[in-house]
This record gives C-alpha cells, structure tokens and sequence, in this order.
C-alpha cells in the first residue's frame, strides 16, 4: 500500500471546530433567553412611517379643524376670561382634551405598530439580559473588532442605500411635480397648503413602504445571519448531548453512591431476617417473615460472591439460621427483588425452611 506523506503535519481536531452543524432547539432556546433573536430594528419604523401618512390622510381635515378651534378659542374667547385658578383649570382642561384628540390617534397607531411588528417578528419576549453591564463591552479592543467587523460594513451600506433611495424618490415626486410648484405663487394660501401637504404625505407614504421593503429584505438578513451565528459544530453537538443525558463518569458515581446506600440499608435489616438461605458460596438470600404484618414471606436482603460472604457475616454475628439450598437460593435471587414478597411457586419450598427454622428455634428455647 502506498502511503502519503505531508510535508507539514495537520491537526484533523481542528475541522471537528468547524461550526458547519444546524443550531439545536436548546441552543436556539438559550440564545432567545439571552435576547438573542433575528429581529429588523428597521422593520418598525418603516410601517410606523407609513401608518401615519395614511392616517394624516384619513383624519387629516379633523386634525387641522381640531387644530383651528385651539387657535380660535385661545386667541378670542380665552382672552377675554378673567385670570384665575379656577378658569385657569378649564382652560388648560379643554386645551389638554383638543390637543390629544391631534396627537392621541397617532401616539396610539406608533404604539400599536411597534409592539405588533415586535411580536411577530420574535413573539413574546422579556429579558435584562441585553442590558446587564458586561465588562468585556469596555475593551476598546473588542469595540474595535466591533467598529471595522463584516457586520458594520453591511450596517454601513444599508444606511448608505436608504438614504440614496430616499433622495430618489423625494427628486422623483418632486420632478413630476415641478410645473404645479412653479404656479404655487398664482394661488391662494389654501391651495397651497392643501397642495402641499397632499404631496408631503405622498412623500411619506411612498418613503414608508420604500422602508418597508428595505426592512424586509434586511429581516431576511438578519434572520440567516442570525442561523449562522448559532451554527455548532460536532463537538458542539457532542458537548450538548452529553450534558443532556448527564456525564457517565459523574452518573456512574450517582449509581454507585446509590447501590451503597442501598447495600447499608439492607445490612440494617438485616438482622431482622427469620433465615438465610445460601448456594452456599456464591449467593445468600435473607428471609423474613411476620405473619401479623405480612401476607406472605419477604425477601429483605440478597447478595452475590463477596456480599453473600457479608452477608453471613452478619447472621453468624445476630445468631441467623444459614441453611444451604443452591435451587431455592439461585431461584429466589433471579426472581424475587429486595422488598417483595415470595412468589407462589416457591411458596411450598421457603415455607418448609421456615417450618424447620422454627423447629430448631422451639427446641432452643
């Protein structure tokens, strides 16, 4: 066989850090808990921007009548109130109540907006994470990495295309409407602000959805950007699994510290055992049996190899019968488990060994 040799050595642990692997729904989880989400900071304003061009057109004439009756009350029928707190009250009472009927529906289209664009773009979401002072935030090393990153450079550009799509469309309107810009000065002072604020809220509304495309487009960015950043990579995956399922290393000592709870609560009742029944070397079973409190004969303790040898240790130090019966001693270690009672088929068998304890016990005493 033909073998290849390198001229540099390659460290093949290095590509098992490659992170080439799709994020886990707990990595994803963990992220979203952190605050990090695939969000537009753009997607919000852009279709605020746009709910309110559309509704300065709808409610536009009941603003600038709202707006007028402020005017007129303030400069006719206000001036000629006497100055006091109690007109004072009422004055600023009906003034608070004119003017939020102006800003009120539109303070309450910009709140409805944010929070449903919020919502749907990472559901409902609350966390400090984001806002917790981190150290690492102060290196100005970082902040540099930061400032000349991939990531700013997009940022960049994108800001730099807003802006010039904006100034196209802002020259475009006003392009087509240069003839009418040029009789403005023929007309009367209600034409021209009726002229111009249809073509203000033209301008805006044709900003906003421009925005909004925009905002969508960067959604799409930000989303597989996004992925990307929470790609793992196999030992990743690997490291994930393992704590998932627990360390072996850390659950072997649990089962360990477990059976070693379990063997001393066994020998502590231990002595409590009518007989133990041996093969005689391999296996010893202890049985017990209290026919006030138990319907059928228990098995308490049970050992193989070096704990049946501890175990007729301790009947021989609490003067326990040991009775050597390799059958009933291998049958009722397989089948019957610490705690339970003796099954039927070897009813007949245990309850001889207990007749004969109990004999020998009668001529003791």
């Amino acid at each position: 066989m033909m073998r290849i040799k390198l001229r540099y050595p390659v460290d093949l642990q290095f590509f098992n850090g490659e992170k080439t692997e799709k994020a886990t729904p707990k990595k994803k989880e963990d992220a979203r808990k952190k605050g990090q989400v695939a969000k537009s900071q753009d997607l919000s304003p852009a279709i605020a921007l746009t709910s309110f061009f559309f509704l300065l057109i709808m409610l536009g004439s009941s603003m600038l009548a709202t707006f007028q009756n402020i005017m007129r009350e303030s400069l006719i029928t206000f001036t000629t109130w006497q100055v006091n707190e109690e007109n004072l009250k009422v004055m600023v009472s009906q003034l608070a109540f004119e003017a939020f009927k102006i800003v009120g529906p539109v303070l309450g289209v910009s709140l409805l907006v944010a929070f449903a664009v919020n919502y749907m773009q990472v559901g409902w979401l609350l966390t400090t994470e984001p806002l917790q002072m981190k150290l690492e935030k102060l290196n100005p090393i970082e902040g540099a990495k930061r400032i000349f990153s991939l990531r700013s450079i997009v940022e960049l550009l994108k800001s730099l295309l807003k802006i010039s799509a904006g100034i196209f469309v802002a020259y475009t309107i006003l392009w087509n409407t240069k003839d009418q810009v040029v009789q403005l000065s023929l007309k009367s002072l209600g034409t021209v602000l009726s002229f111009t604020a249809g073509e203000v809220a033209k301008l805006g509304i044709y900003l906003g959805l421009l925005l909004f495309v925009l905002a969508v487009l960067d959604y799409a960015y930000q989303r597989y950007e996004h992925e990307k950043n929470l790609r793992m990579s196999k030992q990743d995956l690997k490291d994930e699994h393992k704590q998932a399922e627990g360390d072996p290393l850390i659950k072997g000592k649990i089962r360990e510290r477990q059976r070693s709870m379990a063997i001393r609560r066994m020998m502590q009742e231990l002595p409590k055992a009518d007989v133990i029944i041996t093969n005689p070397t391999h296996f010893a079973v202890a049985i017990r049996y209290d026919a006030s409190a138990m319907s059928a004969p228990t098995v308490i303790a049970k050992g193989q190899d070096y704990l049946a040898l501890k175990i007729r240790e301790v009947a021989k130090k609490h003067r326990i019968v040991t009775m050597e019966n390799k059958p009933l001693a291998r049958a009722l270690y397989s089948q019957v488990e610490i705690g339970q009672q003796i099954p039927e088929e070897l009813f007949k068998a245990v309850a001889e060994v207990l007749a004969y304890v109990y004999k020998l016990q009668g001529k003791a005493k």
